[in-house]
């Protein structure tokens, strides 16, 4: 796919190198030391020298600038987004295809970029990638990425992208490898599809490419009372199968490679009924966004917390949280109520998706609404996680804020960051 030239400047920070040398929101940035510049990324690729020259348009008009980096290593330049490429795929267990209709344009896009996936962590297919993408990101290094594996079995793994014209897995990956691109792998268990002794061969074929293979993510398919295609959700005895293969080949990675591999997602095990394995089992933790040690890393943070003794007359207080998630919250609570503190654990089910869904990140502001109100007497202040939110802002994902919310419920909410932390500041503010 042909890469677009030029950015715009979007902002410029005061006092920077691009600032002293009079750029301004509405540049145009076309090249970096005569090398094309299409977005943010090539401006963390091009401009790392100590006097990198940037070609600028102003209203039609070129001219070069200088600038005079000083050591600060960031030119002070903040780009106008890019266009996200979106995914062709139609994946039996697509999230966004199960969401009813109503909710803001946003939660509708399905991007498949890997500039999101170095950027940000966003999972690929690696179904839309051309010769010149993948010359790019060997050429910038742009490592890790994230990859949507699901099977290796390039039949199995077709069916369930719902594209039959997807390239070999296995081919795509062995070429990033090959290039010392670092990659980080997930599977979505959909039983009867990717499992059993599907499952192992993947993870199998997947552990040959270490260690250019950072880690392996395995999790339960979400579904949601919206759901249009016939899916067996992740059961307990599903969840206990998955197990069983992955602690065995975290074992035997872990005696030829040195290196687990492989983490089953939370949910899997609190699924399956099982203890969580203990947070150095992690490593780094390179997939907690994707649910895979965020409980254990929760519960250690919980215990090494100080939680001060609660002040006289001290309100009291009503955390919510997801289903899944409360017998883990509980935990912090009741070290709270050993220091006098009034914390209440609420677990929220979801009735929007449906109860099948059972995270806090995916409640809506009406389902806390509809939990919290029978209980309004026994609460003076309402903690709100902030993964509830929309990054940046304290809209829910019906488009409810947080204000509607307090008025609704005729109480104080304080949005506190989804931490052990965070919630023992919320108490104790």
């Amino acid at each position: 796919m042909p890469r677009k030239r030029g950015a715009v400047i979007e902002s410029v920070a005061p006092g920077s190198p691009a600032h002293r040398e009079g750029l301004r929101p509405g540049d145009v940035l076309t090249a970096i030391d005569g090398e094309p510049v299409a977005d943010a990324i090539d401006v963390m690729f091009l401009a790392d020298g100590a006097a990198p020259a940037l070609r600028v348009s102003r209203r039609g008009r070129e001219r070069t600038v200088r600038l005079q980096m000083g050591g600060e290593g960031d030119p002070g330049i903040e780009l106008r987004s890019f266009p996200v490429r979106t995914c062709r795929n139609k994946c039996v267990f697509c999230f966004v295809a199960q969401l009813p209709r109503g909710l803001r344009r946003s939660l509708y896009v399905r991007d498949e970029d890997y500039r999101m996936s170095f950027l940000y962590g966003n999972y690929i297919t690696l179904t839309n990638l051309g010769a010149g993408d993948k010359e790019r990101i060997v050429r910038q290094r742009l490592s890790p990425l994230y990859i949507s594996v699901h099977s290796t079995d390039t039949r199995v793994r077709n069916a369930l992208l719902g594209n039959p014209d997807a390239p070999d897995v296995m081919q795509e990956l062995r070429f990033f490898a090959r290039h010392r691109i670092g990659m980080h792998a997930q599977i979505v268990l959909c039983p009867g599809l990717n499992d059993g002794p599907g499952l192992e061969r993947t993870l199998r074929d997947l552990a040959s490419l270490y260690p250019a293979l950072l880690s392996v993510a395995v999790v339960p398919v979400g579904l949601t009372a919206h759901r249009k295609k016939e899916l067996r959700p992740v059961a307990a005895r599903d969840a206990r199968d998955a197990l069983d293969i992955v602690e065995d080949l975290r074992k035997r990675f872990e005696r030829e490679l040195g290196d687990p591999l492989v983490h089953g997602a939370d949910e899997l095990y609190i699924k399956a009924g099982r203890e969580l394995p203990p947070l150095e089992g992690y490593g780094d933790l390179p997939q907690v966004a994707n649910g895979v040690g965020m409980v254990p890393l929760f519960l250690d943070e919980a215990l090494k917390a100080r939680i001060p003794r609660a002040r006289r007359g001290a309100p009291r207080f009503l955390a919510v949280t997801g289903t899944s998630f409360e017998p883990f919250l509980r935990r912090l609570v009741e070290r709270l109520g050993k220091k006098g503190h009034r914390v209440e654990a609420l677990p929220v089910e979801n009735a929007f998706f449906g109860p099948s869904v059972t995270v806090a990140g995916l409640l809506t502001g009406r389902d806390v609404v509809s939990a919290a109100s029978p209980l309004r007497e026994r609460f003076d202040v309402l903690l709100l996680p902030d993964v509830l939110l929309r990054e940046g802002d304290e809209i829910f994902l019906d488009d409810l804020a947080v204000p509607d919310l307090a008025r609704a419920l005729k109480r104080k909410v304080v949005v506190v960051e989804s931490t052990p932390q965070g919630l023992i500041k919320g108490v104790c503010a």
